[in-house]
């Protein structure tokens, strides 16, 4: 189960007003962080290590962040270890690391659980990440094939099981569909690419009757360990089909779904779209808790919702002063337009863009340390 999230889309020049007004007015004490965003060093230069672990979908964006970091504060080394949203959000919460990287929000239980490692504030949400969810394939000879959300769900819940089968033909004339069977690949471990996943199937197919979660849901096909696994799997046998962050689709076969009449590829931009025509919601945790609702159902041109919006999940308010700094730092330089441009350099990802990241800024600022 998912945070409860506050109804109705925010005005973003009224939202934008009052999260900078309150980070302005805040009479807490807060970080003493310098506020510029990118990765310079501070006054008083930052040194230690930062932790944090979660989605592997933001494994080569966090690489690139970790080394513009490091090489502007040279006192301080930041880890990050790919292990999944789930695995994230756990550690976090244990109080292993000081921050999780996760393609889903923390549920109602982990919300309640943050008051204890956080304390009565417990922890808030910040979009760093957009990306494409590409299906995948390997089929020799063919590198692209239309799928409308009702096909997809059908061969990820078992019910088409030939790549040759009428459903995939149907979309895809002139195509040489091999007598083949199909093998489904999807994540052992729980996962915010899967709970992405599988929230499309939910609300864009009619077919698919299971609800999302970030653990696959059937017997159906083969399992591998984070985003790495499936695509081993994926690569090493013809005729398999998976799900994966796009940073990590390689020269894979892709899936173009169907939105409204048309069949659109993945891409950043694609997936850019989706979220900006997206409401942004405030979160259980206040207006610096932020989440959005994707639209899965979307019609509008260009877009490509199969999208996920990854997230950091941080403490509203660090006991530890040094950890606190570290972490007001670092997503200080994440959330900026330099962090954004390495990301999609190195990932392919799409910036947050400037309305978002504004936003997730005024969250990074509020941050209470100390």
């Amino acid at each position: 189960m998912k945070i409860a999230i506050r109804t109705g889309a925010l005005a973003s020049a009224t939202v934008l007003t009052l999260v900078l007004a309150a980070c302005s007015s805040s009479t807490t004490t807060t970080s003493s962080v310098a506020t510029s965003s990118t990765p310079t060093a501070t006054q008083a230069p930052l040194t230690g290590a930062l932790n944090g672990s979660g989605a592997s979908s933001q494994a080569a964006a966090m690489d690139a962040w970790r080394a513009a970091f490091q090489d502007a504060n040279p006192g301080v080394t930041v880890n990050y270890d790919p292990v999944g949203s789930g695995g994230g959000r756990t550690a976090f919460l244990d109080g292993t690391v000081s921050f999780a990287g996760s393609d889903a929000l923390l549920s109602a239980d982990e919300v309640t659980k943050s008051l204890t490692t956080c304390g009565p504030e417990g922890a808030i949400h910040i979009p760093v990440y957009i990306s494409p969810i590409d299906v995948v394939f390997n089929l020799d000879g063919v590198k692209s094939l239309n799928m409308t959300p009702d096909t997809i769900a059908s061969i990820f819940d078992g019910k088409i099981t030939k790549w040759n089968d009428p459903a995939i033909a149907a979309d895809n004339a002139g195509a040489k569909l091999p007598d083949l069977a199909i093998t489904v690949v999807h994540r052992s471990d729980n996962s915010g690419t899967t709970s992405n996943f599988t929230d499309y199937l939910e609300k864009a197919a009619t077919t698919w009757p299971y609800p999302h979660s970030g653990d696959w849901p059937n017997a159906v096909g083969e399992a591998g360990a984070k985003t790495s696994g499936v695509v081993a799997i994926v690569e090493g046998t013809k005729g398999t089909v998976g799900y994966v962050d796009a940073s990590q689709a390689g020269t894979f076969g892709l899936v173009s779904i169907k939105v409204g009449s048309s069949f659109v590829a993945p891409s950043p931009e694609g997936a850019a779209i989706a979220v900006e025509n997206s409401p942004i919601a405030e979160g259980a945790n206040g207006k610096f808790d932020l989440a959005f609702k994707l639209d899965r159902k979307s019609t509008v041109a260009g877009a490509y919702p199969l999208a996920l919006v990854s997230y950091h999940v941080l403490c509203a308010n660090y006991k530890d002063a040094s950890a606190g700094n570290l972490v007001v730092a670092f997503e200080k330089y994440v959330v900026s337009t330099e962090g954004q441009a390495a990301a999609a350099s190195a990932a392919g990802s799409a910036p947050i863009g400037d309305k978002v990241g504004a936003l997730a800024l005024a969250s990074v600022n509020s941050i209470k340390v100390g």
